[in-house]
């Protein structure tokens, strides 16, 4: 990588099917279930639709990830593109946003999964659930990424089983019109229910199950072959990762939807898709519903968000942005391993400080969405202002539209979000400020 100024370090096993199963378990095919409930509460219904227009923000990010993961192949994310196509001091930022996005995802989803598996095994305390989980993500990202994507093959084809389960009993369940169900497309065009300001407020919840795409630029270093077909690999999986998951994610909110037509009578938002599950199943699909999120969120989910944030700390520190530490790789697994380590004892610190679910959905929303309007910035700066490209739908107007779009999603997050997200980067200001003074190599000027 003689190019990007970094040493061959990180070992390159992953095809562009890899990425695509990383990407899909990231953002879990099942995704909706957890949330099904708030969605259609805060949509008064119109939960598909709510996923056909996150769906279609998503793309316009994951077209900005792939115009810059071609230019810039190493790992990093948007820190590493913005970086590089804006200045370091913006790079920081964006890294500093995205740190809070990914290192607040694997305590968010071991806890919800703990809080599922205790619930049908009250007998098990939830913290051990929760050092379970840990223990086991944490092992398997250091012993290597190519074990993390064969796990991650396993775990994909369960979920999908179980969602084909689902959507086979719910389409029956809607065809012999089981609770008044009935095929109709009210779920995307009901008009009395039509509210745009609610539906924005609707996405910004959803949009929790799209994050994860972006990972899989974390991985450019691990792709198979050299360094600018892995960033074009990288490219085309962000891309094709949005359409298939949305495309899953609409479907079974869909069927969802058509069985249960009344927000309104769900007993717990939390358990909403559950209850639904059972009025079409029986309790057996509300239990492989119920036992399939936990597993999925706290194995799946979480596995590969550890594999990322790893990375984001890895690419940080080789860059001299975070302790050098953090850059170390393991000599026989060539995997980031003090920073995987460190990701398990902060999730560890996290859980154990008694944090609510909805603050930490909240705070990763903020990073991520954040983090998305700097890089929508970051094309059009590297590719129109520095590089004077003259193909403005890509450069110019395809990123304009999705910092549009996702800038009113952005607008749309909770007053508490915001607020702690701006106190997050006023953390970050404060760290940029001390380590320039100190004179520390990557805070300085430089060239890429």
């Amino acid at each position: 990588m003689q190019h990007s100024g970094y040493q061959e370090e990180l070992k390159r096993s992953l095809t562009l099917g890899d990425l695509l199963i990383y990407g899909v378990i990231f953002m879990v095919p099942i995704a909706p279930f957890g949330i099904f409930g708030y969605v259609a509460s805060s949509s008064k219904g119109l939960v598909p639709l709510v996923y056909l227009i996150g769906m279609t923000g998503m793309l316009f990010t994951a077209l900005s990830y792939a115009r810059l993961a071609e230019v810039f192949p190493v790992a990093g994310s948007v820190y590493s593109y913005a970086q590089r196509g804006i200045n370091e001091h913006i790079g920081f930022f964006a890294g500093w946003l995205i740190l809070l996005d990914y290192i607040l995802i694997p305590p968010l989803l071991y806890l919800v999964s703990a809080t599922a598996l205790h619930t049908m095994l009250p007998i098990i305390p939830k913290v051990a659930w929760l050092i379970v989980f840990v223990l086991i993500n944490t092992v398997i990202n250091i012993l290597g990424i190519e074990i993390t994507a064969k796990t991650n093959k396993v775990i994909v084809a369960v979920e999908i089983s179980v969602l084909l389960i689902f959507l086979l009993v719910g389409f029956t369940a809607v065809n012999v019109h089981i609770n008044g169900a009935h095929f109709s497309l009210k779920p995307f065009i009901a008009k009395e229910e039509f509210d745009l300001s609610l539906l924005m407020n609707a996405a910004s919840i959803a949009v929790l199950s799209f994050l994860g795409f972006d990972s899989i630029s974390t991985l450019t270093e691990e792709v198979k072959g050299e360094r600018t077909a892995a960033g074009k690999i990288v490219g085309k999986a962000i891309i094709l990762t949005i359409p298939i998951i949305g495309s899953l994610f609409i479907l079974q909110t869909w069927v969802a939807s058509l069985i249960v037509p009344d927000y309104t009578s769900f007993q717990d938002l939390s358990g909403a898709f559950y209850e639904i599950a059972q009025i079409a199943g029986g309790n057996w699909l509300r239990g492989l519903c119920s036992v399939a999120t936990a597993l999925a969120w706290g194995i799946a989910n979480a596995l590969v968000a550890q594999a990322a944030i790893s990375r984001i700390l890895f690419s940080m520190a080789r860059d001299r942005k975070l302790p050098a530490i953090l850059a170390l790789i393991h000599p026989k697994y060539k995997t980031p391993y003090v920073s995987t380590l460190l990701v398990a004892f902060i999730t560890l610190v996290i859980m154990m400080g008694g944090i609510r679910i909805d603050d930490l959905a909240s705070l990763i929303n903020f990073g991520a969405l954040s983090a998305f309007l700097i890089l929508h910035v970051t094309v059009i700066n590297h590719f129109i202002i520095r590089k004077k490209s003259r193909d403005y739908f890509n450069h110019l107007f395809l990123p304009i539209v999705g910092l549009l779009i996702i800038g009113y999603v952005w607008m749309s997050l909770g007053f508490l979000a915001r607020e702690l997200g701006f106190v997050w980067i006023s953390i970050g200001l404060f760290y940029m400020i001390i380590m320039k003074l100190l004179g520390k190599k990557g805070f300085k000027s430089e060239e890429y």
